[in-house]
């Protein structure tokens, strides 16, 4: 359908007759008249009426015009989804309870000009990166377990937060009242964490935590979610799970469940930052800046990343 002759029957209809809506679209009456009948030849039906007190909407018409209206607001939302500047940044995080989004949400308080719109469906680093690289997405927090040198021509990605994690138990799990553990002392417990997608970042991460400190770490078994594995840990003597440092939880006081810190080394999960170096959004400089002068990432002596961390991506602030 023609949008100009849509947003003339608009602008006819608003205002009452044609020459007033010519001077509003800048064209010629003429022009209105033959636009406004090119549209109802194809709709094959009559939207206006002439009459001495200028042009009035038929029954037809009257049925047409909200359609009208949402054509004409479809068109501009679907030019703003693509224009720099004007649309939303579009990031990508694994969920919206995770430390990147935490970052997402400082940057917003200190920038709260920059709409966002935070993604959550992306499977994993492999299809983020295909994202950010066809522009579905403007960037994306992920683990990146290859070689920088090896990312798709135009997209970086810089490692700009170290998540550490902790132990999760219930209070008749053997290590309950402990207040810190190593990964050592870890070696023999069940650590349940179902949902690990095979292939993924993140079952790379555990899969390498495993083998370093000889841990089990069971994703077997059907992922309903986190209230449901928070029940399970918080009723068994055996099972414990890792979660983050940061992810805010919360359950039943009963369940009485611990969050006990590992250390000597602590275990911490590097997110990096995804993007297209070619993307001109302005709130993604904003966002890199950032990140590049507020957040540091947390890794130091004493700290454990798995090999693929330090020859993945770079740790210099992202700064535009």
């Amino acid at each position: 359908m023609d949008l100009d002759a849509v947003r003339t029957f608009v602008a006819v209809t608003d205002a009452g007759r044609f020459q007033p809506a010519a001077d509003e679209l800048a064209i010629t009456q003429q022009a209105v008249s033959k636009r406004i009948a090119t549209l109802e030849k194809n709709l094959g039906v009559r939207l206006l009426r002439r009459t001495a007190r200028g042009a009035r909407l038929t029954a037809d018409g009257e049925a047409f015009l909200p359609h009208a209206r949402d054509l004409l607001h479809a068109a501009e939302r679907a030019a703003a989804s693509v224009r720099p500047g004007g649309r939303a940044l579009r990031v990508d995080v694994i969920t919206t309870r995770s430390a990147p989004a935490r970052l997402l949400r400082e940057f917003h308080r200190s920038h709260h000009r920059a709409e966002l719109d935070v993604v959550t469906h992306l499977r994993d680093a492999d299809a983020a990166i295909a994202a950010v690289r066809s522009g579905t997405i403007d960037a994306s927090f992920r683990a990146v377990t290859m070689p920088t040198r090896k990312l798709p021509a135009g997209i970086e990605a810089v490692r700009v937060f170290d998540e550490p994690l902790q132990l999760l138990t219930g209070p008749a799990h053997e290590l309950a009242a402990a207040r810190a553990v190593t990964p050592a002392q870890l070696a023999g417990h069940r650590i349940w964490m179902p949902g690990i997608l095979t292939g993924s970042e993140w079952a790379a991460y555990y899969d390498e935590l495993a083998a370093e400190f000889g841990l089990t770490i069971d994703p077997v078994g059907p992922n309903f979610g986190t209230d449901a594995l928070l029940e399970a840990i918080a009723g068994s003597s055996a099972l414990a799970t890792f979660v983050s440092e940061e992810i805010r939880l919360v359950w039943p006081a009963d369940y009485d469940l611990r969050r006990i810190a590992v250390h000597d080394p602590a275990p911490v999960y590097p997110h990096s930052l995804i993007w297209r170096s070619d993307n001109p959004h302005p709130a993604l400089s904003a966002l890199r800046t950032h990140l590049g002068s507020v957040q540091p990432c947390h890794s130091q002596a004493g700290s454990w990343t798995p090999t693929w961390a330090s020859r993945s991506t770079s740790r210099r602030r992202p700064s535009p």
